[in-house]
């Protein structure tokens, strides 16, 4: 966040005051109540959330339980760095049943390339010893799975294998925030290239290949359940209408913050939750546009004989400065080149499968 074209970071309070952890609770327990939810997830990041300190976090989680009625369930999710992930911490959160997420980018290299210190030091061996204090011993329950940026300058499958040693339940592979006027790293517009269809494929076929389940690549598990004709369960590929909001430190309610990759301002919505409600919010445009389906996607898109599976791709990802949205991603030749790789995988799987009756 802190190198995305929004800035607003910088005008934002360190951490949350009570009085809005107060307000946000009120809003979910409201709207769980509304709704008739039975379960909600609320997921803590930033910046980095352990930093907010162990009291205003307990504070934060048992406010919002308290605040929604016998039957609606609060799961809880920390995504962090890991850095401060000490003993007590996870004592601590055990105590709450916070689960947790670390974000790790592979092997030491590739780890040590982008995530490191204001000394310029990497965080891999911090980042690792603290993984291994909670996947080998009695906290490996609350472990929710790796998050890892993709940098194709990094070997896939030793950074695959790499996250495979810690034991994780998933495995969540991003790819790195960028537009039409704003591309990614070595993803040039203008070219035919595939570099991270390349990356992803590797990981595919080494993770589709294995002889026992390692792990749930979920980018990858998600294009497949969307080949079978399953609804997705994330933003990044499918149809399936957005349903999260996030809530910064002063309260204001934005869209994904995944938007700030795109402008400034991309990811307002001019409400907080000192005065709005989440039902408010989902009447927004920007809300709104995410739950067309089909119709909000580009007619390049729809013209797509894999639109269904792609979805246009991440939101965030299509925009450029002279037509907004109305694209496809940025990201469009690597993903037709990767649902297509997986698609003639598992059909030719499902078809041996059928000829062996």
């Amino acid at each position: 966040m802190y190198e995305m074209a929004d800035q607003s970071w910088r005008f934002q309070p360190i951490s949350m005051a009570p009085a809005v952890i107060d307000a946000i609770a009120r809003r979910i327990g409201e709207h769980a109540r509304i709704h008739d939810v039975a379960e909600l997830e609320v997921i803590l990041h930033g910046g980095e959330p352990l930093l907010a300190g162990p009291e205003l976090i307990a504070l934060a989680v048992k406010t919002i339980r308290r605040a929604v009625d016998v039957g609606t369930q609060v799961h809880v999710i920390i995504q962090t760095n890991a850095v401060l992930l000490s003993e007590s911490y996870l004592r601590f959160l055990a105590g709450l049943g916070v689960r947790v997420g670390v974000s790790l980018d592979g092997y030491q290299a590739a780890q040590d390339r982008h995530r490191v210190f204001a000394n310029g030091k990497g965080s891999h061996e911090q980042v690792t010893a603290a993984l291994r204090r909670l996947t080998t011993g009695r906290y490996h329950h609350l472990f929710s799975g790796i998050l890892c940026t993709i940098d194709i300058r990094n070997d896939p499958i030793a950074t695959y294998e790499a996250l495979l040693e810690f034991d994780p339940p998933a495995v969540d592979f991003l790819l790195p925030h960028g537009n039409w006027s704003t591309p990614p790293p070595f993803r040039d517009p203008e070219s035919m290239r595939t570099p991270y269809a390349e990356w992803l494929i590797a990981v595919f076929d080494r993770w589709y290949g294995s002889t026992r389940v390692e792990t749930d690549v979920r980018f990858l598990s998600e294009i497949i359940r969307l080949l079978m004709g399953f609804p997705s369960r994330t933003e990044a590929v499918g149809l399936s209408p957005a349903r999260m909001v996030v809530v910064e430190t002063d309260g204001s309610i934005e869209l994904s913050d995944i938007l700030k990759s795109a402008y400034e301002g991309a990811a307002d919505t001019g409400m907080n939750v000192l005065r709005d409600s989440f039902d408010a919010v989902a009447r927004h445009p920007g809300i709104m546009a995410r739950q067309l389906g089909v119709s909000g996607l580009s007619s390049v898109c729809r013209g797509c004989e894999i639109h269904t599976v792609c979805g246009g791709g991440l939101h965030a990802h299509r925009y450029s400065d002279a037509t907004a949205f109305d694209n496809p991603s940025v990201y469009c030749l690597d993903l037709f080149r990767l649902i297509d790789h997986i698609r003639r995988r598992v059909a030719h799987d499902v078809a041996m499968t059928r000829s062996e009756r």
